[in-house]
């Protein structure tokens, strides 16, 4: 189920709200759990009802990988309490917990990617073994479950934070709707046990609080604007584009780079505002995961803003027990290198998206290697080279093919400028403009207006404004704010048009 359709807004959210918080008033917590677990799985079967046997499946092994894991703990510790041992105990007792757990740990894990690496990235292993072997292998063509990639990492993260001693007790239904909480089930952010669990369970939370429901509506107001009135409106144009390389020459070329950089901000910043909105709705704090990276001075920051739950799970899971930046300066690189790698692996099966990855990595070597001559540069010379280099490195991480990739790249090298192609000009037409400007003068002696206006509004809301988090902290429920989330809504609402999946549905 998509948060910009009709369904979700106009009976799955109201449902889904009312029954949990109505549930709740009869003090008996489980029964609220039960339901919003079942609205969860609702909302992720929508699509395909078969892929709930995978999330089910996928959360009921884990948790017993947790309880094996837990049970195992108990035999070896005793009664040793390792917080309260002053005598080497503890340390001794925590070695050995971790040896006895070892073995189930590497299972788990290996299990949770081996799901991934099954629907992601089977037909991508069939095809290579196909070209380098000289084999005919039948692909699979294994349709990809959604979200598969977040609620598995998130997963993961919570065995080795079990196999680490670090996570309590946890009943499975508890642990059923951390993992399937469907504000950010699908598309992140990627949630720790301890960031959300407790929320579940805090008693203070199951009773509505008008000013989290005030908060959440209007940053999820924020976000499906984002997502539909800049994002898939951008994406027209982008899709056009790309499904026509050869046509494009150099003025079309760059549109439509730069226009995909600001495409996908909208639609995964809108996508991570909705989905905060909605946990705000419900009282539960999702963390920030969208932190303005286009105001990103230098690449290393620009990494540390864009998807930080997901950079955070690769800095504690892959970059720290590498050995991080604590072996010198050649394994910090390799390290850096590997965990960029990862990462576009984990984008998609394609190499294009490991050449995306690897050109973000090596900047960010190259950035720390002279890091004294970036600190020298003028700050708008280094957001130039960030901004610029993140936007062209994008060409691959879009094109399907790597000769697309370097078709855009020739476009846009050959210097050919002409006049913005009318497929362009068409998808900038929205109803909203063409209700304000079609027929004036300014739309007669200047067509690509409609352009423009995109291009400057997204410029401006990316660089000239706070984000919706910091938006958020600072929100009051008045009048303006009031017709305001209004407006965004029923703007919003009114322009949906088919199905408009969110672009990292597909990761």
């Amino acid at each position: 189920m998509l948060f910009n359709s009709y369904i979700f807004i106009f009976l799955f959210l109201p449902i889904c709200i009312i029954g949990y918080f109505l549930l709740n008033k009869t003090k008996k917590y489980q029964v609220g759990h039960v339901f919003l677990l079942g609205m969860s799985l609702w909302f992720y079967g929508y699509f395909n009802p078969k892929y709930l046997l995978i999330i089910i499946s996928s959360v009921c092994v884990n948790y017993l990988f947790y309880l094996l894991m837990k049970k195992k703990q108990g035999e070896v510790l005793g009664d040793i309490r390792p917080e309260t041992d002053n005598n080497g105990k503890a340390a001794d007792a925590r070695i050995i917990r971790l040896k006895s757990c070892k073995p189930i740990m590497i299972i788990a894990v290996a299990l949770n990617l081996g799901l991934i690496i099954y629907y992601k990235y089977m037909d991508f292993f069939i095809e290579n073994i196909n070209a380098i072997a000289n084999t005919n292998w039948n692909l699979l063509h294994i349709a990809l479950p959604l979200g598969i990639s977040f609620f598995t990492f998130q997963q993961i993260s919570f065995i080795v934070d079990t196999y680490r001693g670090e996570v309590p007790d946890y009943d499975f239904l508890t642990y059923a709707c951390y993992v399937a909480f469907f504000p950010q089930l699908v598309a992140g952010p990627i949630v720790t046990h301890d960031e959300m669990i407790p929320q579940l369970t805090d008693e203070s939370k199951k009773r509505i609080n008008w000013d989290n429901m005030a908060k959440g509506i209007y940053i999820f107001a924020m976000g499906l604007a984002k997502k539909i009135l800049i994002a898939d409106v951008l994406g027209g144009a982008v899709n056009w584009g790309y499904a026509n390389v050869p046509d494009l020459k150099a003025t079309n070329a760059i549109i439509i780079v730069f226009a995909y950089s600001m495409q996908l901000y909208f639609d995964f910043s809108g996508y991570c505002d909705m989905a905060m909105g909605l946990g705000k709705m419900l009282n539960i704090d999702l963390p920030l995961n969208f932190d303005s990276p286009y105001k990103s001075f230098k690449i290393t920051e620009f990494w540390t803003r864009w998807h930080k739950t997901l950079n955070r799970f690769f800095t504690r899971y892959v970059y720290i027990p590498l050995g991080g930046n604590r072996r010198g300066n050649l394994r910090t690189y390799l390290n850096l290198l590997i965990v960029f790698l990862l990462s576009g692996f984990w984008h998609g099966a394609a190499w294009t998206f490991v050449i995306w990855s690897v050109l973000n990595g090596l900047f960010c070597i190259v950035t720390r290697m002279f890091q004294k001559t970036f600190d020298n540069m003028h700050p708008a010379l280094n957001w130039i080279l960030t901004q610029g280099f993140y936007a062209m490195s994008l060409i691959f991480f879009r094109a399907e093919k790597i000769s697309d990739a370097i078709d855009v790249i020739k476009q846009i090298l050959y210097v050919d400028f002409t006049n913005i192609d009318v497929q362009i000009l068409y998808a900038c037409q929205t109803p909203i403009l063409k209700f304000l400007l079609d027929g004036t003068a300014i739309t007669h002696s200047l067509p690509f207006i409609y352009v423009g206006i995109y291009f400057l509004l997204a410029f401006f809301i990316i660089i000239g404004t706070s984000n919706s988090y910091e938006r958020m902290l600072a929100f009051k429920p008045t009048a303006k704010s009031l017709i305001w989330t209004a407006l965004l809504l029923v703007l919003s609402i009114f322009s949906f048009s088919g199905i408009s999946t969110f672009l990292y549905f597909n990761f």
